[in-house]
């Protein structure tokens, strides 16, 4: 098959059954490496991280950095596109619905269960990263810190991202974590 129409089918796939955010992209990225070795898992741990810190949502831009790694500026805009087009899809189909299905018993229970799926696979894409990160004893240790903390003290997580980056450049830079 050709290089093209495979990335365009898996990251359609990807924009299909991905349903909760860019963060639910992951279970199906790391399949996409170890199914096809376009990337590596590390390549995509690296490409999470700059699409953490870029604008935009994150799995448009891993799946675009992705894309990109594996064919090039054409093959991001394939990836960019096909992970973008299931979505538009069901949101044009949904928008001209969703008085009549609003208040639906049983749309709004599908709703409820697609939550709790996409937060287990955000639980199995967090479980996989720490153990195929190159995390040392003080980043293990403030990746404990902060989710206690985020846990009892419920802030906005752009200030536990901020925390962590300043306190990794400062640890960083005296390779105390081995940065």
């Amino acid at each position: 098959m050709n290089l093209y129409l495979q990335l365009f089918l898996q990251f359609f796939h990807v924009g299909v059954f991905s349903f909760g955010g860019g963060y639910a992209t992951l279970p199906f990225l790391y399949d996409i490496a170890e199914k096809f070795h376009w990337y590596t898992p590390k390549q995509l741990t690296d490409m999470l991280a700059i699409s953490s810190i870029t604008p935009g949502p994150v799995g448009v831009n891993v799946a675009t950095f992705a894309g990109f790694t594996t064919s090039g500026i054409l093959g991001a805009l394939i990836a960019t596109t096909a992970v973008i087009l299931p979505s538009f899809i069901i949101v044009t189909i949904i928008s001209k619905a969703l008085d009549k299905f609003k208040t639906n018993r049983t749309v709004k229970g599908a709703i409820r269960g697609l939550k709790a799926a996409g937060c287990a696979l955000l639980s199995a894409v967090g479980i996989k990263l720490i153990f195929t990160s190159n995390l040392h004893l003080l980043g293990t240790l403030l990746l404990i810190a902060l989710l206690i903390s985020g846990f009892i003290k419920k802030q906005d997580p752009l200030i536990y991202l901020g925390l962590s980056a300043l306190i990794g450049l400062i640890l960083g830079h005296f390779n105390w974590i081995g940065v």
